[in-house]
């Protein structure tokens, strides 16, 4: 029998010599006797695989930490751009606050999550006593997989948005969680005397669906992997905060500086 050492090599052959041979002879007509081939090469894997499951094992945890590692070297290199200039995380996002744009407070934010309505509280209030220092930017992070109505509200917000009412359709979804529908959102676009026709057609175009995903995608290449997280200047944290814990923040960034 095979060493676990040698036999990771081996039956990566194995599968690449299969593969090799199902490609050849499907290209050559030949369909009877790559069949014949795929069933004994695929048998032998399998063999091998009952016998070594360890080797398995040891290839999936060897893949997992090679992934994690460029994960995060890569979140460590868009933090450290970050860094040197704040202003990388307003591209094409809603802003208000601080038109110095020299602390610059991302939040990766869920309509739908409660965490997050909680802490839009509390950012409210951080901004209204820090609106001079600070730069709030918000970045879309619907949990679609556990939030039915993230992405829907989102992308009405991203259309409020186009229309310069995004932070008044924000602050009602987030003070009106519960209510999040089809309805509501029409609702809310005609209490703030949007163009409904516009609306409409900018939440349902393809430019709404790719600017959730830019953020969405942005922040996973953060680390971000639940809502609310926020990235200060290139400090990245999760939760929700107190009004002490940004502000606190904030101060250590200054001192800093």
């Amino acid at each position: 029998m095979f060493s676990a050492m040698r036999l990771q090599p081996y039956l990566l052959s194995a599968l690449v010599a299969l593969l090799l041979i199902v490609t050849s002879c499907a290209s050559s007509g030949q369909s009877a006797n790559a069949q014949l081939s795929d069933t004994q090469l695929e048998t032998k894997v399998l063999e091998i695989i009952r016998k070594n499951p360890q080797v398995i094992l040891d290839s999936v945890q060897s893949y997992q930490r090679a992934q994690a590692q460029q994960e995060q070297q890569l979140r460590d290199k868009v933090l450290s751009q970050i860094r040197q200039e704040p202003r990388l995380l307003l591209r094409n996002s809603p802003v208000t606050g601080s038109a110095t744009q020299k602390i610059v407070m991302a939040e990766f934010s869920d309509f739908e999550c409660p965490y997050c309505a909680k802490a839009h509280a509390v950012v409210k209030e951080f901004m209204a006593k820090n609106q001079n220092d600070v730069t709030l930017v918000y970045k879309h992070f619907p949990l679609s997989e556990i939030h039915q109505q993230a992405e829907t509200a989102a992308l009405a917000a991203w259309a409020a948005f186009q229309q310069g009412k995004f932070w008044e359709y924000h602050n009602a979804l987030f003070e009106r969680q519960t209510d999040l529908s089809e309805s509501f959102y029409l609702e809310q676009a005609k209490a703030l005397n949007l163009d409904i026709d516009r609306f409409n057609r900018d939440r349902q175009s393809p430019q709404a669906k790719d600017a959730v995903k830019k953020d969405f995608e942005l922040g996973k290449s953060l680390g971000v992997r639940g809502t609310p997280s926020f990235v200060i200047n290139g400090v990245f944290f999760s939760g929700a905060p107190t009004v002490n814990d940004l502000e606190g923040l904030v101060a250590q960034i200054k001192a800093g500086k």
